[in-house]
């Protein structure tokens, strides 16, 4: 399955501020239709290509307790319309050279298509029906249910793929960025023609969606396309208001989620707490002061775990940001006898941020590494569609991309140390250990209280 927060086709993380150095946004119109829907047109004529992206507001945190129904919906979009078939809509894409990419994260659920410029308008009907057509036919249903459960029994296997879910469920408890956005064996199980439809039916609605069209094509003459296909969309059903505001909470103590795999010969730990969300104004420079501890190759964290000491093949650490929330982590994983060693030093690495603070030479090189990292990539219609449907979705400006290099040479090491007191949490970090529990069981008691589970049981 695709998932998004796992960089999948929805590039969300994807877009992360380090690749926008000296690059300026291209110009672009915003409209809207009658019946809500917005557009972004931005024109890009270097290649006969035009890249479509649309997200509606239909993230997992509108699951409710049906785990992974948003995932799902988003995927079961594909398996039939009125007037095409599945295999219908596979064939016209792989006919004309394309992929119809469709999938869900935490926050909104997204559509992804390039398709060549004369190639476009023999498309776009079916993308139409795709969105505003699907009827979720129940032997298609049932046939992707079955490879899901399967997928998720994987996905246990293998606890880097995992501790993300274990990670979000400590440190969010009971809310709605808790759920996992795959769902549960027993949430799956659940899954019909009639749930998805009902939830269909609620969440995707032309006022609360967007749709983002880059690439070679006249701006007057795509508004009357988008018009024709998309102008008559509507959704009568009842809108259900989900109250989704978060309270910043603090943790009153420190803890230990262990997780136990019976047969595990390494230790997969994630250690943090909460991050910040998509549109904080300081995530550029967060994130320069984020490549210093664990952004990077040469990071302290991989320096110490694995060049130095040679305890892991791999230590980073991150902000993943959602519109309401986000959480902070620094993760690695090492030899079941190397537990209680990768975790110290893990711990003192971290601890240096606060304890030491970041140099004039350190920061000076982490932003030109940063500055560096812009990958002509980046440029291409199809990311640029993806962050138009970012802008809308999280409320970003477009100095998030045009002041990029300027906020970057703006940080000096007062104000970076300055945030990493503000944003690196300290106290009562919140700890995932995933191996064998018996062999570690005590090693995690120095961390904080434990709460343990088995990684067979379903969920998180």
């Amino acid at each position: 399955m695709k998932r998004l927060f796992s960089y999948s086709t929805l590039i969300l993380l994807t877009l992360s501020s380090a690749a926008f150095a000296q690059f300026k946004l291209p110009p672009y119109k915003v409209t809207e239709l009658d019946n809500g829907l917005t557009i972004y047109l931005m024109e890009k004529k270097d290649v006969p290509v035009i890249s479509v992206a649309m997200a509606f507001d239909a993230g997992s945190i509108k699951d409710g307790s049906e785990y992974g129904i948003a995932a799902f919906t988003a995927e079961a979009l594909k398996f039939g319309t009125t007037n095409y078939s599945k295999s219908q809509i596979d064939s016209l894409f792989n006919f004309y050279g394309s992929n119809l990419n469709i999938s869900s994260n935490k926050d909104y659920s997204g559509l992804f298509t390039q398709i060549m410029k004369e190639n476009f308008e023999s498309l776009l009907p079916v993308i139409k029906e795709v969105v505003t057509q699907p009827t979720f036919p129940k032997e298609e249903i049932e046939k992707r249910k079955q490879r899901w459960l399967a997928e998720l029994d994987q996905m246990k296997e293998s606890p880097r793929r995992v501790i993300g879910d274990y990670f979000n469920k400590l440190v969010f408890d009971d809310a709605i960025y808790s759920n996992p956005v795959s769902g549960t064996k027993a949430s799956i199980q659940l899954i019909d023609e009639k749930k998805v439809s009902e939830f269909y039916s609620t969440n995707y609605r032309p006022e609360t969606s967007v749709i983002a069209i880059v690439g070679d094509f006249n701006s007057e003459e795509m508004k009357s396309l988008i018009q024709t296909y998309f102008g008559s969309w509507s959704n009568t059903s009842p809108k259900i208001i989900s109250d989704i505001r978060f309270n910043l909470k603090t943790f009153e103590e420190p803890r230990v989620y262990l997780i136990n795999k019976d047969n595990a010969f390494e230790t997969t730990f994630m250690i943090g707490g909460l991050g910040i969300t998509m549109n904080n104004p300081d995530q550029i420079q967060i994130d320069v002061i984020n490549t210093i501890l664990g952004g990077r190759f040469t990071s302290w964290l991989n320096d110490e775990l694995r060049v130095n000491a040679g305890l892991t093949y791999g230590a980073r650490s991150r902000f993943n940001s959602y519109k309401h929330s986000g959480t902070f982590f620094f993760t690695s994983f090492t030899a079941t006898k190397n537990t209680e060693a990768a975790l110290e030093l893990a711990m003192k690495t971290y601890n240096r941020l606060f304890e030491k603070g970041i140099d004039e030479a350190t920061l000076t090189s982490a932003k030109n590494y940063v500055k560096g990292q812009f990958p002509p990539d980046y440029e291409t219609s199809y990311s640029l569609a993806g962050f138009l449907i970012q802008k809308y979705v999280f409320g970003l400006d477009d100095s998030y991309i045009n002041d990029f290099e300027k906020k970057v040479d703006e940080l000096d090491v007062k104000k970076a140390n300055e945030l990493v007191k503000k944003y690196f949490p300290k106290e009562n970090l919140q700890f995932v250990l995933i191996g064998k529990a018996d062999s570690i069981r005590d090693i995690a008691k120095k961390y904080g209280r434990v709460i343990e589970k088995n990684l067979s049981e379903d969920g998180y």
